[in-house]
């Protein structure tokens, strides 16, 4: 794969939530999770073992800040993080609040839907997704 047929290196990846020099947060558009977020490294790279051990450190950082942000939320019961690449090898974390009522609750969001009817969703904005995150990133150790 090319960084020119790469999904992520041609798109955002979601809604922008977040950006350094070097990775950026999105949410995902994805009515039943608003709060699923991916964590994308900018620069196209496959594997975490590709990156230096202070950009798996600052990656994994703002990964657990986004789970942490995450968590202050109303409603919500687990985060699942998760990083595949099968389809898109471009390294990306998920990172996505759950909630007993969701779609999909306690299989992963990938398995099919448990629910029938309208699953139970938890409300959150995209300003208050970027305002949680960005106090979480903000208690950072600085680097």
């Amino acid at each position: 794969m090319t960084t020119d047929s790469c999904d992520l290196c041609g798109s955002e990846g979601g809604e922008p939530i977040w950006r350094d020099a070097r990775l950026r947060i999105v949410r995902v558009a994805d009515p039943d999770y608003p709060a699923y977020c991916r964590v994308i490294w900018n620069g196209h790279v496959r594997e975490m073992t590709d990156l230096c051990p202070a950009d798996r450190t600052h990656l994994m950082n703002v990964v657990f800040a986004v789970e942490a942000a995450l968590r202050c939320l109303a409603g919500v019961e687990k985060i699942n993080l998760a990083s595949f690449g099968n389809l898109t090898p471009h390294v990306h974390w998920h990172v996505v609040a759950r909630t007993p009522g969701d779609r999909h609750f306690p299989e992963p969001l990938w398995a099919a839907s448990r629910v029938r009817g309208a699953p139970v969703r938890i409300e959150v904005s995209v300003e208050l997704l970027k305002q949680t995150v960005r106090r979480a990133l903000a208690r950072l150790p600085k680097e």
